[in-house]
């Protein structure tokens, strides 16, 4: 698989990464940890060499199975990781919390997790309101010249954030949703970053899902799965979508590839920066995902795509509204 350098920071990486939130948190129970030690591995042999988890997704068992998985090969790959969250008793996230003891202390635990004496990148999960953003970036570049951490990153952050952050610690990548039915990065975001030398890490590149053309009105969610509470799943939601399925399940025919290929590829042909981390829990999607890498859109494809797309009318917020809040500041 090529690889695809992060911005102007020198990090380079395999133009598709793995997120694995999905295996332990987020979508349901969390899945067999030996089975997904071999997913991984599989990716790891097709080439990826970057991996997103964090302390929030389990919380904790996430790195934790990253950690195991990924020490044999720990040389070769990039790992990337979060803070900012503060979980109650129960495990359940209550609110944020990126003040710089505890920045401190995430960091330390996620190092014995991941089995690792460094984190390459280590991103803000969400930006805290109560922490002025130069206090949060000069916590990571003592971290980084400690050599606890690499690189820094921020996800779902505003430009005016990414900005004063930069100013007082480079930021290698941005984490934020990017997808056909997201598009609102390149509003302002996009810009901002090749502007500053910034790479951008799209999560949930295939809608939550959504893109893939597997999911309809009529798909029941496990009760666990975070897709029970988002607007844009709802049944209406997801029945008045299809129509976006439809088009691209039309480009995809003629391309002999699937939806989900002709998603990806459509992000990968956006930047030469941009670094796309689909997430999985089966082999057979892994190596559809993958295989999106080997799909060639021309420039004519591409305005096709803009200009269909841009025709349908996406039904259904991104988040409810309490974790709407939280991003873009």
């Amino acid at each position: 698989m090529k690889k695809r350098e992060l911005g102007k920071s020198g990090l380079k990486v395999s133009e598709l990464g793995l997120g694995c939130m999905g295996m332990s948190f987020g979508y349901g129970p969390a899945h067999d940890k030996v089975e997904m030690i071999r997913l991984i591995h599989k990716a790891i042999e097709r080439g990826v060499t970057f991996f997103d988890t964090a302390e929030a997704y389990g919380p904790y068992t996430n790195e934790e199975l990253i950690g195991e998985a990924l020490a044999p090969y720990r040389r070769d790959v990039v790992i990337a990781t979060k803070f900012g969250f503060k979980f109650g008793t129960d495990g359940g996230q209550i609110g944020l919390d990126s003040r710089p003891e505890n920045i401190r202390t995430v960091t330390e635990s996620a190092l014995k997790r991941l089995k690792t004496d460094v984190i390459d990148i280590l991103y803000q999960h969400r930006v805290d309101p109560e922490v002025p953003i130069e206090d949060v970036a000069g916590t990571v570049k003592t971290l980084i010249q400690e050599g606890k951490v690499k690189h820094f990153g921020l996800s779902e952050a505003g430009v005016q954030t990414i900005r004063r952050a930069h100013a007082i610690q480079p930021v290698t990548a941005l984490q934020s949703e990017y997808s056909l039915w997201w598009r609102e990065p390149e509003q302002e975001v996009l810009a901002t970053l090749e502007e500053l030398g910034i790479g951008f890490v799209p999560f949930s590149p295939l809608g939550k899902g959504f893109l893939t053309g597997k999911i309809d009105e009529s798909t029941a969610f496990d009760n666990k799965d975070f897709r029970n509470i988002v607007p844009r799943f709802s049944v209406e939601a997801r029945k008045a979508n299809q129509t976006l399925i439809e088009v691209l399940s039309k480009i995809a025919s003629e391309h002999k590839a699937t939806p989900a290929q002709i998603a990806l590829a459509w992000l990968l042909a956006q930047k030469p920066w941009i670094v796309p981390i689909p997430g999985t829990t089966k082999l057979v999607r892994l190596e559809e995902n993958l295989a999106a890498t080997e799909v060639q859109l021309t420039a004519r494809d591409l305005l096709d795509i803009h200009e269909t797309i841009s025709k349908v009318e996406i039904q259904g917020n991104r988040y409810p509204e309490h974790l709407q809040k939280q991003v873009g500041r």
